[in-house]
């Protein structure tokens, strides 16, 4: 598929699976009723739909999201969404806030190929298959069995196989994926990470993503919901103030702004709103709206802290 061309805004179903994620919240509307926030999220499946979004992100580690969502394609049967999936997180929370481990990771062939034993029912609009969280450490790069196994998975599906990346280390990762090949040919070719105004730090590697022609996806452009005003992150005053200024010249919220920067910085991609409601939804796809002047995206470029800052910072975050 040729990717060059391909910019839009997804749907990523982190905090629609899962009444608590790792992030900021600026208001209380998840219900902690699972009936409720089962329908809640059904609701944002089809506003998201009727809004024109077409690509759906999820995982076996959100919570209920692909159950979810498997369940949403079966009865409306829509025509024309792509859906991606990953494997290698066990959601293990129980939607228990209290829960001493929310989730876990295993990168190994069992894990594998049990995930995708569920998400396969995401077949035919199943498109995008990708390791969840790669890291180094885990070794999942260097599993000769895992990686036939994708490869295997990736040529009888006809999938584009790619991986989500996190941490300080994202650059390190994404250059070794992107040097892996099977029998003569690249293993992955979709590339989701986190970029935001914080953390830029995977910019280095665009040069080669487009010249291969590969998928660039992005996540936590929000930054976690650190790019809001918050008293907790005073030191970001200055991008704050920054943020409201644009926001008003625009006539959008700080979230479309935050969108809109990754949306131009990495284009063409595809930037996953994390919305889980039909007002945070259609506000994330005003980003679609507007176009910085070169001069605001240099502006913006300049609030780039070091990954070890950024992802230190996101460790001290909660569940809540």
């Amino acid at each position: 598929m040729n990717y060059s061309t391909l910019s839009t805004i997804g749907l990523g179903m982190a905090s629609i699976g899962r009444p608590h994620y790792i992030n900021i919240k600026q208001e209380k509307v998840v219900s902690e009723d699972l009936d409720a926030f089962w329908q809640q999220g059904w609701r944002a499946l089809d506003h998201a739909y009727a809004a024109g979004i077409r690509y759906f992100d999820t995982a076996p580690g959100y919570g209920f999201a692909e159950k979810l969502l498997i369940e949403w394609l079966l009865q409306q049967q829509p025509q024309d969404v792509e859906v991606a999936t990953k494997w290698g997180y066990t959601y293990t929370a129980n939607f228990d806030i209290n829960a001493p481990v929310h989730e876990l990771k295993e990168h190994s062939l069992s894990k594998l190929n049990h995930q995708w034993q569920q998400s396969q029912a995401l077949l035919p609009y199943f498109k995008t298959y990708q390791i969840h969280s790669a890291t180094l450490e885990s070794g999942v790069l260097e599993n000769q069995e895992v990686l036939h196994q994708l490869a295997e998975l990736k040529e009888q599906h006809q999938l584009t196989m790619g991986l989500s990346v996190s941490g300080e280390e994202q650059l390190t990762i994404l250059q070794k994926a992107l040097s892996i090949q099977i029998n003569g040919l690249d293993l992955f070719d979709a590339f989701q990470m986190t970029y935001n105004i914080l953390d830029q730090s995977v910019a280095d590697t665009l040069p080669e993503l487009r010249q291969k022609n590969k998928r660039i996806i992005v996540k936590e452009a929000l930054a976690n919901g650190r790019l809001f005003p918050t008293a907790q992150y005073s030191h970001y005053m200055p991008l704050y103030q920054t943020l409201n200024q644009l926001a008003t010249a625009y006539g959008v919220g700080v979230d479309a702004i935050a969108l809109r920067f990754s949306f131009e910085m990495l284009a063409p991609c595809i930037v996953l709103s994390g919305g889980y409601t039909p007002q945070q939804i259609d506000e994330n796809l005003k980003a679609l709206n507007f176009s910085f002047t070169q001069d605001e995206l240099e502006i913006l470029k300049t609030f780039a802290v070091s990954p070890r800052a950024y992802w230190q910072e996101r460790k001290s975050l909660q569940w809540n």
